[in-house]
């Protein structure tokens, strides 16, 4: 079995709430988004993040503006929409239950 698969799936299956909670406080662009969850060592690539952000919006959960930068192109800035921040608080919740289950078991002599 390979280490690296099933440590990325696992990584796939938090990032959703991940990028979430780093839009709970304020809005920020893909690359502050991508900043802050590699400085978690959350190991992650735009290519997986820009989809991600697309089926949020899709979905509800976040909306965008744009800005202009005067260092390159306009920037797309983030945010969380209420329905966004309502979904992130029952995922806390449920973060909350399920880590506690995962300890449990793992913790077990």
């Amino acid at each position: 079995m390979n280490i690296e698969n099933t440590k990325a799936q696992m990584r796939k299956g938090v990032l959703e709430f991940c990028i979430l909670s780093v839009l709970k406080e304020k809005e920020a662009y893909t690359s502050e988004i991508l900043d802050t969850l590699k400085n978690a060592k959350l190991l992650v690539v735009e290519g997986t993040v820009y989809p991600l952000l697309t089926r949020l919006k899709n979905d509800g959960l976040l909306n965008y503006r744009w800005e202009e930068s005067t260092s390159g192109p306009p920037r797309k800035y983030y945010a969380l929409t209420e329905i966004g921040k309502q979904f992130l608080t029952e995922l806390n919740g449920t973060w909350g239950e399920l880590s506690n289950a995962v300890n449990t078991i793992t913790n077990q002599n």
